[in-house]
């Protein structure tokens, strides 16, 4: 019983309670919408084409790549209670406007296109804001268990948002998820105004540095975190690519409709709450951890490839989800425990451009690859990235990391200074 506490110790702190009651109800919004889009594009824009999901993805990611320079300073120089505010209502300004394109019968796929690029866009600032902002509202202490809580709603939203959007789709249209969504973001954008600011904890702005780039100077720095970014970049680019695996598998492989489709991204939302509660647990979160989830990551995409329908697919997912997030939730604490507050911003816009911006990278590949040889492959695929991003994670494990002896001899001995050895 007091290690479950221990799990939820974040949310005895007031700024923290009220932000994740006012995420939890954007996070369901954002699923739903999320699984609309898929659909949109895959069952109603185009003739299941698995090629066309793929393009949608990259559209919608690339920006964290090609922002990458602006983003992460931004979330270290600008107040992130007051930047987030701003990105979470044009979020929720383009759900409309989409929402409406496609009730009134207008949307056209390019509509999809332009939009999903102005969300990247967006998203792009967002999300190194969103993950440093945990650390204004906890501090260093609950850090960890506060990024592991949060990563936990998101995924019990994906529990509820996938179903629910599934039914709706079949009974409505798509068009009421996307406004659904927008209305969601009203909860949040709230909880943000009413955040006592007088309680957060801030870097100074005045120690930020003002060169863009100094996120990825940073990191190639330190052989920890960048044996972490290589094996989020192989994951985040043939792995994390869930709506169009379960997509295509759903829809081509085992010819079923948006329910059934519904029903399986939150099916495998169970597997990512445990996932996110596991992750809340370990107080000293290190490269051992992102060996064993890449190594189960692995496993589940190789059961969820060789499922010989629709129940053993699902239950594959369960294991993909667990794994996947305690991958994704493990590396955000591990690279805030290992980087100085002044600096956090640009090295988690760096890790959100590997993780999630690594997709447009792999995301027409692998629907090409569902296209023509099948979705089996393109599940094989994602499967064989996590076993190499776990081999990677093991000579990093043993030998600080897989480019040490190289960025050792360019740079001095100097280059480790990765801080304490948290790596249990």
């Amino acid at each position: 019983m007091t290690g479950l506490k221990h799990a939820f110790r974040s949310l005895a702190i007031f700024n923290f309670r009220l932000w994740a009651a006012g995420s939890i109800f954007s996070y369901v919004g954002t699923w739903m919408q999320r699984v609309a889009q898929t659909w949109l594009v895959l069952a109603q824009l185009t003739d299941n084409n698995a090629t066309a999901v793929g393009v949608l993805t990259a559209l919608q990611y690339g920006p964290l790549f090609l922002l990458l320079p602006w983003t992460g300073f931004a979330a270290d120089r600008f107040d992130r209670r007051k930047l987030l505010i701003a990105t979470q209502a044009a979020m929720g300004a383009l759900a409309l406007a989409l929402g409406l394109l496609i009730v009134s019968d207008a949307v056209r796929l390019w509509h999809v296109y332009v939009f999903a690029v102005l969300l990247g866009c967006v998203s792009a600032f967002d999300s190194p804001a969103s993950n440093g902002f945990a650390a204004d509202l906890v501090g260093e202490t609950h850090l960890s268990n506060a990024v592991a809580l949060n990563s936990t709603l998101f995924n019990a939203a994906r529990l509820i948002g996938p179903a629910v959007a599934g039914v709706l789709i079949a009974a409505l249209g798509t068009g009421w998820a996307f406004l659904i969504n927008a209305g969601s973001f009203v909860a949040v954008i709230g909880a943000l105004c009413l955040i006592r600011a007088n309680e957060l904890h801030r870097a100074s702005a005045l120690e930020a540095p003002s060169a863009g780039l100094d996120g990825i100077r940073y990191v190639w720095a330190r052989p920890r975190l960048l044996t972490v970014m290589l094996m989020l970049f192989l994951i985040g680019t043939f792995a994390l690519n869930f709506p169009l695996f379960i997509s295509a598998m759903t829809v081509k492989v085992f010819h079923v409709g948006a329910d059934r489709y519904g029903l399986a991204m939150s099916i495998m939302a169970v597997g990512s709450i445990a996932g996110a509660m596991f992750s809340a647990v370990p107080l000293r979160p290190g490269i051992a951890h992102l060996v064993a989830a890449s190594a189960l990551l692995g496993l589940g995409f190789a059961l969820a490839a060789l499922a010989p329908a629709y129940w053993p697919f699902t239950a594959a997912l369960v294991l993909m989800g667990a794994a996947a997030v305690t991958m994704t939730t493990l590396t955000n604490s591990v690279m805030q425990l290992h980087t100085e507050p002044f600096m956090r911003g640009r090295v988690l816009a760096l890790r959100t451009a590997v993780a999630v911006g690594a997709t447009p990278l792999g995301a027409p590949l692998l629907g090409w690859i569902a296209d023509g040889p099948g979705p089996r492959w393109a599940l094989a695929l994602g499967g064989g990235a996590s076993i190499v991003a776990m081999l990677v994670g093991l000579e990093g494990h043993h030998r600080g990391s897989p480019l040490a002896p190289i960025l050792l001899r360019a740079t001095g001995p100097k280059t480790r200074c990765d801080g304490p050895d948290l790596t249990p």
